[in-house]
């Protein structure tokens, strides 16, 4: 591996990279599409209840974690698809692990939602 002198320019350039991949995210996998409406929705609804700081930080966190496991999950995918696209078992339980993490993610992020906005949302009947 090559060793370079740092360099700010380059490291803000590195972020080009990073925002490409956001685009390819939004643009090329469906599933990715939802989680962002339904982000929407829920920062909306978290304006719409006024929720504290502290609500915030764990609902920003929850759709970092839930994008985030929908981003290695996409790139797992992609590289196997590359790599072969034959089927194989191996890859299909490669490939059903790498969604399940996307689930397990979701359904967290769910729950947390749940705890955050079920009382508010109670306490307005």
């Amino acid at each position: 591996m090559k060793v370079e002198k740092f360099s700010l320019l380059n490291r803000l350039k590195s972020f080009k990279h990073a925002f490409n991949g956001l685009r390819i995210l939004l643009r090329e996998e469906h599933n990715s599409r939802v989680h962002f409406a339904i982000s929407g929705l829920v920062i909306a609804l978290g304006v719409l209840l006024k929720i504290s700081f502290i609500e915030w930080g764990v609902i920003v966190f929850s759709i970092g974690f839930v994008f985030s496991v929908e981003i290695l999950n996409s790139s797992i995918e992609n590289l196997i698809d590359f790599v072969s696209l034959e089927k194989h078992d191996a890859i299909k339980k490669i490939k059903d692990l790498s969604a399940a993490a996307v689930l397990v993610s979701s359904i967290t992020a769910i729950i947390i939602g749940t705890l955050v906005f079920l009382p508010k949302i109670i306490a307005l009947f």
